[in-house]
C-alpha cells in the first residue's frame, strides 16, 4: 500500500523567535485504495486531513513579525490527527521565505509527502519524501525527512495510521536529512545559444556519505536519454571526479558542486533535439532526490517584405515571407494589399503594425525589407 500527502496551499504563518517564523500547511493524507480501481482500471485514493508545520522559516529584516501568530498544538494530543513538524533551518531550504508570502500573493502552495525508502536501510518506517513548489514562483524543492526518537513511556501516543510514536504535544517530530532544489522550473533559449539548468543540494553537517552522484536525463515525447553523469568524492581529492557526458557541449562544475552544492548543468550550442524535460537526480549516501526543469527552444522568424510588379493601375503589390523559425506551430497571417506608389513608405508601416502577427508566446518578430 502506498501512502502520500498532498497539500493544496491552505496555510497560516506563525511567529517563533529571532527572525524566524513557522508555516502551517493544511494537508490531506492520501492512501492508494485496495480493490477500488473499478471497471475503468483507475486508482482511487482515500484522503485524511493532515497538517505540516515548517519550523524556523527565516524572516527578512524588513518583515513585520507582529502579524504572525504562534503555532499552538492541540491542548489534548489526538492519535488520529496527522501533525508533522520539522525544522527547515538545518540544512536550510533555499528561498523558503517565499512560503511566507504565497498566501498574500494568492499563490497556490503544492506539496506531496510520501513514504521514502533509503537505499541500503532495512528499516525505512520513519522516512518521508516531501515535494514543495509554489505556483507562479521559481521555487521547488524535495526534502527527505526522518522521524526523531521520542522518549516513550506508558502514556506515549502512537499515530493510528502511520504507527509512529508522537511527541508530548501530539506531533510527529522530524528533521531534514537531505534536500534537492531548483530555482528555475522552466527556461526558454534560442537555437545555438548557451543555457544553464539550475539544480542543487543540501545535507546535514554530518555527511551522509563519502561520494556525491549527479545525473541529468532528458525526457521528450516518450523518449529518454542520459545527458550527463558525474561522481566525485566529497573531500575533493585530486582525480576523484568522473564525468560522463553523452551530449557534446554539456558540462558541470565539480568544484562548485563540492563547495556550494551546485549541480547546475550548462548546455551550449542548443539544437531542436535539446528541448524537453530535464531530470536532475542527486544522490549522497543512502539518499537521493530529484528536480525537474523544462527547456523550451525558440527561434524568432525572419519576416521579409518583397515588392512585386506594378499592375496597369500603377498600384504596388507587397508580399510577406517568413522563414527560419521554431517552434513550427507558429501561426502567421499574411495579407497582400494594393496601395498607390506614392504611399509606399506608409504601406511598410501599416504592414508591420496591422497585417502580420506572429501568434506564439515564445517568439518575437524580426523584419527585413527588400
Amino acid at each position: 500500500m502506498m501512502f502520500g500527502i498532498i497539500l493544496f496551499g491552505f496555510f497560516t504563518r506563525s511567529f517563533s523567535a529571532d527572525g524566524v517564523a513557522d508555516v502551517v500547511l493544511s494537508c490531506d493524507l492520501v492512501e492508494e485504495g485496495v480493490g477500488l480501481g473499478g471497471m475503468g482500471g483507475g486508482v482511487l485514493f482515500t484522503r485524511t486531513p493532515a497538517t505540516l508545520v515548517l519550523k524556523d522559516v527565516p524572516v527578512g529584516p524588513d518583515e513585520s513579525l507582529e502579524t504572525l501568530t504562534p503555532f499552538v498544538p492541540p491542548s489534548v494530543p489526538d492519535p488520529e490527527l496527522l501533525l508533522f513538524e520539522t525544522k527547515v533551518s538545518s540544512p536550510e531550504i533555499p528561498k523558503a521565505d517565499v512560503l511566507l508570502h504565497a498566501d498574500c500573493n494568492q499563490q497556490e502552495v503544492l506539496c506531496e509527502i510520501s513514504r521514502y525508502s533509503p537505499r541500503g536501510l532495512q528499516d525505512s518506517s520513519g522516512f518521508f519524501m516531501v515535494s514543495l513548489s509554489v505556483d507562479g514562483v521559481d521555487f521547488s524543492t524535495s526534502l527527505i525527512l526522518q522521524t526523531l526518537p521520542v522518549e516513550q513511556n506508558p502514556s506515549t501516543l502512537v499515530q493510528s495510521k502511520l504507527g509512529l510514536p508522537l511527541s508530548g504535544s501530539g506531533t510527529l517530530l522530524t528533521e531534514v536529512m537531505f534536500l534537492v532544489f531548483s530555482h528555475v522550473q522552466s527556461v526558454s533559449a534560442p537555437l545555438k545559444a548557451k543555457v544553464l539548468l539550475n539544480c542543487g543540494f543540501r545535507q546535514q553537517e554530518v555527511r551522509l556519505g563519502e561520494e556525491v552522484g549527479v545525473e541529468w536525463r532528458l525526457q521528450h515525447r516518450g523518449k529518454g536519454r542520459k545527458v550527463l553523469e558525474m561522481k566525485t568524492k566529497l573531500d575533493g581529492s585530486e582525480g576523484s571526479s568522473v564525468v560522463l557526458g553523452q551530449r557534446e557541449g554539456s558540462s558541470l562544475d565539480a568544484a562548485l558542486l563540492l563547495r556550494e552544492g551546485d549541480a547546475s548543468m550548462t548546455l551550449s550550442r542548443l539544437q531542436v533535439e535539446d528541448e524537453g524535460t530535464y531530470i536532475c537526480t542527486i544522490s549522497v549516501g543512502n539518499f537521493h532526490a530529484q528536480q525537474v526543469v523544462q527547456l523550451l527552444i525558440t527561434q524568432a522568424p525572419q519576416v521579409s517584405l518583397s515588392e512585386g510588379k506594378k499592375d496597369s493601375n500603377s498600384a504596388q503589390t507587397f508580399s510577406c515571407h517568413c522563414s527560419n523559425y521554431y517552434p513550427l506551430d507558429v501561426q502567421v497571417r499574411n495579407s497582400v494589399l494594393l496601395f498607390l506608389q506614392s504611399y509606399k513608405v506608409c504601406l511598410v508601416c501599416l504592414v508591420l503594425f496591422y497585417l502580420f502577427s506572429v501568434e506564439h508566446p515564445r517568439v518575437k518578430l524580426q523584419t527585413h525589407f527588400h
